[in-house]
């Protein structure tokens, strides 16, 4: 299959959040390196020629935090955040549920989550053909904006398991 029909997925952890006394788990902010180190990642997916088509974020603020920073490092070619209430608590079938809904217009997507269900989906979709230094890296330790990318040439439909190779896995750091 040629490369214009290669889907490309970007499953990314939230930067580092702080913990403040009395705030529930789903309004924890960025801590200040978390702000810090946010933009990194949009710089990171510029560099390496990776800007998502669609980008399908948690509700909870440290992941929509994340998400402002890296679309403020993507500029105009970035569009515009889908902000999904169902990311926050996910785990790895229904956040596959929620990427399999994905237009198949989209050719990049990125997804803003959370651990450890980011980690486990990108464990469930790597396939043999995987970047094996990446996937042991990921499946090792997946910290805050952790980021995987990966490839498959089936529709965002029909991912369901060991269905994407992982070219990368980076941790975009100050």
């Amino acid at each position: 299959m040629s490369d214009h029909h290669i889907k490309r997925l970007i499953l990314l952890r939230h930067a580092k959040a702080d913990f403040p006394f009395g705030v529930d788990d789903h309004s924890r902010p960025l801590a200040s390196s978390g702000d810090a180190a946010a933009p990194l990642a949009g710089r990171w997916l510029v560099e390496h020629g990776v800007v998502p088509d669609y980008i399908v974020c948690s509700d909870a603020l440290r992941a929509r935090s994340t998400c402002a920073w890296v679309s403020s490092e993507l500029g105009e070619a970035g569009p515009t955040p889908y902000i999904d209430s169902r990311v926050y608590g996910a785990g790895p079938a229904q956040l596959l549920s929620i990427i399999n809904e994905t237009p198949q217009t989209v050719g990049t997507l990125l997804v803003i989550g959370h651990l450890p269900t980011v980690q486990e989906v990108a464990m469930n979709l790597a396939s043999i053909e995987s970047d094996e230094s990446a996937v042991m890296d990921l499946a090792t330790d997946y910290p805050t904006l952790g980021l995987t990318l990966m490839e498959s040439a089936k529709p965002w439909a029909e991912l369901d398991g060991r269905d994407a190779r992982v070219t990368r896995f980076a941790v975009p750091r100050p």
